[in-house]
């Protein structure tokens, strides 16, 4: 096999570019999708039916469908519906955190309802209302054995903006599919993303258990 490093050199700038914008879609997305998965998540405990059946069926489309699908769905159908014409970033982060946020619902849901009971009534006791219990009492615990999960689907969040490359957003794959094409090389520019991903996703998980540590 002759494996070339000039080109992984010719082409290092635009891979790093495109680690660049893995990270930051994969950022933006986590924090999107845990705005929206804890509403999500709030609202498929609701006691209300007109909030947990919506919640429900949001949880249910976007854990039961394939991504590819619904990134797809967002860039051929969701972005040009609201801008007129789509755009790859903004599809990409669109559809991570709509799929992000069904996984990030069952999160917090299992967070929030490990927390004893007895606590939400001892603040309802104290005449706490719902949302400042949930705010001070709940969520300050919830969200400490919530780490490692969140931990996890960061992780899997980087590894599936790979799947971007195929509306020409501009990150790590579509970079590493610009070598194969240009060069009919196929070894250096896949191990050399498998490579970069597994860094990303390596120092990842070593700051979580870090975190998970010190919290």
């Amino acid at each position: 096999m002759d494996f070339r490093f000039d080109i992984i050199l010719d082409y290092l700038p635009l891979l790093m570019k495109g680690t660049l914008w893995t990270i930051g879609i994969s950022i933006l997305s986590i924090l999107m999708g845990s705005v929206l998965g804890l509403a999500v998540g709030l609202g498929k405990m609701s006691p209300r039916g007109y909030l947990r059946w919506p919640a429900s069926m949001y949880v249910n489309f976007f854990r039961g469908t394939p991504l590819l699908v619904q990134i797809l769905l967002v860039h051929f159908g969701v972005v040009p519906l609201f801008l007129g014409t789509t755009n790859a970033i903004i599809a990409s982060i669109v559809a991570l955190s709509l799929n992000s946020a069904g996984y990030m619902a069952e999160i917090f849901r299992a967070g929030i309802q490990s927390i004893d009971k007895g606590q939400t009534e001892a603040a309802h006791s104290l005449g706490m209302t719902h949302f400042q219990t949930m705010k001070s009492v709940i969520l300050p615990q919830a969200i400490k054995r919530m780490i490692p999960p969140f931990g996890n689907e960061f992780i899997v969040l980087i590894k599936d903006s790979s799947l971007f490359a195929v509306i020409a957003a501009p990150e790590l794959m579509y970079w590493s599919n610009a070598m194969r094409s240009q060069y009919f090389k196929v070894w250096e520019p896949y191990l050399t993303a498998a490579l970069i991903y597994f860094i990303l996703t390596y120092s990842l998980s070593k700051l979580l258990s870090y975190i998970e540590r010190r919290v």
